[in-house]
């Protein structure tokens, strides 16, 4: 099967999308076919056409907060028919659901038999990787994917898809930790980073009964704050914003840097005696410095991946059923260069969404 899709030649031209044809994987027993409506854009493939995390397989095709509508499914698949509406995170395969490309350990294979699919040690990317016959993946910045049944999710009826499409990658980033860390009734939240993952953070926790307490340097967000469920707002470029709320907190998620200028020690602080501090970013440097003794309350330092199929469908069904919805902006995905540069100055609140406005006739 043939596709079209956005790609980057040259990172050195990072923001100069061409149109290009290229012919989908192989399709297997399990495979479903996806014509893409919708694609949200992640910091991930800002990092990926600039070769912040090396250098990409060129030309590249990014994009994995991916929705669209089923076009054809393989004899084996169970869940999906064509027609329905289905979804697409950062993966499109593991080793559970293809041949290992790695000699891989118990601890791998149990992950991905056990809800832990998202920690496998083999995953394969929806861009910028390959199959173990050689296929090259890409994303969804095009007209069609093809994707493993164990890494499609189903679009509850009542979520458009341009709602749901940046809830697969940075609404599940922020909505698993939580849940595993026991978000609920009773609970009080710290979301650090009010942005693209921490605008869904503030609004997964509450929805889920938290109390929530919302970290930024900035003061222009507040609105926002309180708009999205936020109780207590603390700017942390006030010296003590942390000392009215010492040891209240048992979990805080992170989606800012937590590397050099980052107030962990203040932070650490905040924690209630066996709280978790959980941190979703993904910066290029270390994290700041701290001692023992700041983990003295029995607190801890946990860092999350994603999420399990499991989870992003829990996800879904609790957006739909609570009525919440993605801050996102919408532009045709002929667009893509003004978009990436949007979000490479931060322009946008909180996320960007392409439509799929590809004449895949042409």
């Amino acid at each position: 099967m043939s596709a079209k899709g956005y790609a980057i030649h040259d990172t050195t031209k990072w923001n100069d999308f061409k149109l290009i044809s290229y012919d989908l994987k192989t399709a297997g027993d399990y495979d479903i076919d996806i014509a893409i409506t919708h694609c949200g854009i992640c910091g991930s493939d800002l990092h990926t056409i600039k070769a912040e995390w090396g250098k990409p397989d060129l030309p590249v095709i990014v994009g994995h907060e991916i929705v669209g509508t089923v076009s054809a499914v393989g004899p084996k698949v169970t869940e999906f028919k064509i027609g329905d509406r289905a979804g697409v995170v950062r993966h499109l395969a593991s080793s559970f659901a293809s041949p290992p490309r790695i000699a891989l350990t118990h601890a791998s294979e149990e992950n991905c038999k056990n809800d832990n699919e998202n920690y496998c040690h083999d995953l394969i990317d929806t861009y910028n990787d390959r199959y173990p016959n050689g296929d090259k993946t890409t994303g969804g910045f095009a007209t069609a994917v093809r994707v493993h049944e164990r890494f499609v999710f189903p679009i509850p009826d009542q979520l458009p898809s341009e709602i749901a499409a940046p809830m697969l990658c940075a609404g599940l980033t922020t909505y698993s930790p939580l849940v595993r860390n026991g978000c609920g009734p009773g609970k009080k939240v710290g979301v650090i980073g009010i942005g693209g993952l921490g605008h869904f953070a503030i609004m997964w926790a509450k929805a889920l009964g938290a109390e929530v307490y919302a970290l930024t340097r900035s003061t222009d967000k507040d609105d926002d704050i309180k708009k999205l469920g936020g109780d207590y707002i603390l700017h942390t470029g006030e010296a003590d914003f942390a000392d009215p709320y010492r040891g209240e907190l048992d979990i805080i998620i992170s989606t800012a840097n937590v590397s050099a200028g980052f107030p962990l020690k203040k932070v650490l602080t905040l924690l209630a005696v066996g709280g978790h501090l959980v941190c979703v970013g993904l910066p290029e440097e270390p994290l700041p410095e701290i001692a023992a003794f700041d983990l003295v309350n029995g607190c801890a330092i946990a860092g999350s991946y994603l999420g399990n199929k499991r989870e992003a469908i829990s996800m879904l069904e609790l957006a739909s059923k609570q009525d919440l919805r993605s801050w996102i902006e919408v532009l045709p995905m002929s667009k893509a260069t003004e978009a990436v540069e949007k979000v490479d100055k931060g322009d946008v609140r909180y996320r960007i969404v392409l439509q799929n406005d590809i004449d895949s006739s042409e």
